[in-house]
């Protein structure tokens, strides 16, 4: 979809939903959550957020965000079950209910990133012993590790902590067999996503996978599933001529509206945000529909002769 047409339709957008007849309702940052007697309805919004707030509304981000994660899940479930029911609409998952473990499984392939907690930040200072893991020496920023790596983190506390299997045990927070079962699972979940990431031109360089557990204690795949909200992406195609060079590798990059709103605001403090430009926000609705056709190798396709509210609401009428 060109940016014009994006342009066009800037103000398209799913803003917030408010059902009466779908349960309790919990606003999440991007999604609606509600929570019926035998299941959960997932509406995708196209809220994007950052600095802990909503900072703009993204044309179609919900649609590829729900429809990126449907493909994923149709390609893992041979691997484990996931919490899919029905996805009776582009915005829409009807999810199992399940109990969420206390974690979320962080898998990593390259050593990178630049925040506090980045695995590179750690091995640049010196770590090499990360519990469950040791690296070797003489790594290189981006560089791929000899086998993907396991960093949970607790989910659960106003700060995450990354911590390993070991404390995770220790700190009763799961059993010693069960964090063992979501590490293999997210690691051959990884490896997966790698393997068809590949097959269309991009590397998964890092990813979370959240899960829980059914009414008879089985692991399960739930929330989202290698989307870019929730996976790094790099093109794979210029990656060994970038790394060899020095050079950052070609990313998937939301990076540029946050820069906005630094240079524009305090978007930590300023009660009322600048509206963002329409052609950044165009651009980043580009860049998603980009890799949701990258991703699944299908177009992207929109109804636009329906509002969205209206065909979300005719849609809902198929759930019982």
């Amino acid at each position: 979809m060109d940016i014009k047409k994006i342009e066009e339709h800037i103000n398209d957008v799913l803003r917030e939903t408010d059902f009466k007849n779908l349960g309790e309702r919990k606003v999440g940052k991007v999604r609606d959550i509600y929570t019926m007697p035998n299941k959960i309805i997932l509406v995708s919004t196209d809220r994007h957020s950052s600095f802990d707030r909503i900072i703009a509304h993204v044309p179609f981000k919900g649609e590829v965000l729900n429809q990126i994660s449907a493909f994923w899940f149709e390609k893992t479930k041979d691997i484990i079950q996931n919490h899919v029911l029905a996805i009776p609409d582009p915005n829409i998952l009807v999810a199992k209910k399940c109990k969420p473990l206390p974690i979320e499984a962080i898998v990593r392939g390259y050593i990178t990133g630049v925040t506090s907690t980045s695995l590179w930040t750690h091995y640049k200072d010196g770590k090499r012993d990360f519990g469950n893991f040791v690296l070797p020496e003489g790594l290189q920023k981006n560089q791929k590790l000899p086998e993907p790596v396991f960093t949970p983190s607790t989910k659960f506390e106003e700060h995450d902590r990354t911590l390993s299997p070991q404390e995770i045990v220790a700190e009763g927070l799961m059993t010693k067999e069960l964090v063992e079962k979501v590490e293999k699972t997210a690691k051959e979940l990884f490896l997966r996503g790698q393997e068809i990431a590949l097959s269309h031109g991009l590397i998964l360089v890092d990813t979370k996978y959240e899960f829980g557990q059914d009414e008879k204690g089985e692991l399960i795949l739930i929330d989202e599933i290698h989307t870019p909200d929730s996976s790094r992406y790099w093109k794979a195609g210029s990656y060994d001529e970038r790394f060899n060079s020095g050079e950052e590798p070609e990313y998937f990059d939301k990076e540029f509206l946050r820069i906005w709103f630094k240079d524009h605001c305090d978007p930590y403090k300023d009660e009322r945000l600048p509206e963002a430009p329409v052609e950044l926000v165009a651009e980043l609705s580009r860049r998603y529909i980009e890799i949701y056709e990258t991703i699944t190798g299908k177009l992207f396709e929109h109804d636009f002769n329906t509002p969205i509210l209206e065909r979300i609401t005719k849609n809902l009428e198929k759930i019982k």
